[in-house]
């Protein structure tokens, strides 16, 4: 039997967690594992826990959730997947969070579906951001917009351990584009597991978590 989905919460707002608690207790793949209410409790619970994913949202006392992001992904005995969940939909909070190290960016208003689903893709090894917030990447990127260019500054691009073939190149501008696997395939007019090892291959060369951070560090480093 495959062991449940351990899951942190961090949010200042108990009512809120109890929610967020309720939605994905009631899940059988899903637990949850532990709370905090600051980011420094996060970082604390994180390392205790081991969780496999950390629902963290941003505006906490003593600690925000970015730094806390960021210092969870900085601890090697750590490796728990970060989705940020806020109220605020702002592109300061989106950029930051991502190079951070977050896999994911939620609002608070999105469907219990939709939080179930970020934990299981995370859980997986995948990013989780909606198609209109990867557009909003790509499309910052593409303008030269301060914001993509004050959030890449804080790091040089990635050095490709090896370089990446045509093919993994057009999956990665696909990745870009927010497609899923099967739309890639479809796209390519390859197999989805063919589009899976492209992917990993892809992660792999760039040193990446998941596709959120791949796709980052692609427009970071001029790649897609």
């Amino acid at each position: 039997m495959t062991s449940p989905i351990r899951v942190l919460l961090v949010d200042d707002h108990a009512m809120l967690r109890a929610g967020f608690r309720t939605i994905l207790d009631s899940q059988p793949d899903i637990e949850v594992v532990g709370e905090a209410s600051t980011g420094a409790e996060a970082v604390a619970q994180a390392s205790a826990l081991k969780p496999d994913v950390i629902s963290m949202d941003v505006q906490m006392p003593d600690m925000d959730g970015i730094e806390a992001t960021r210092r969870i992904v900085a601890d090697p005995d750590v490796h728990a997947a970060i989705a940020i969940v806020t109220t605020f939909d702002r592109d300061d909070y989106l950029f930051s969070a991502l190079y951070a190290g977050a896999g994911g960016f939620l609002l608070k208003n999105s469907s219990p579906e939709d939080l179930v689903a970020a934990v299981r893709v995370l859980a997986a090894g995948d990013g989780m951001l909606a198609p209109e917030v990867t557009r909003r990447v790509v499309q910052r990127y593409a303008a030269g917009a301060p914001g993509a260019q004050s959030a890449a500054a804080a790091s040089a691009p990635p050095a490709l351990s090896d370089p990446l073939t045509d093919r993994e190149a057009e999956v990665l501008t696909l990745m870009a584009e927010a497609m899923s696997n099967a739309e890639i395939a479809t796209t390519l007019y390859i197999g989805e597991a063919t589009v899976k090892t492209h992917v990993s291959r892809i992660l792999q060369k760039l040193g990446a978590r998941d596709r959120v951070q791949a796709v980052v560090r692609a427009l970071r480093g001029g790649l897609a």
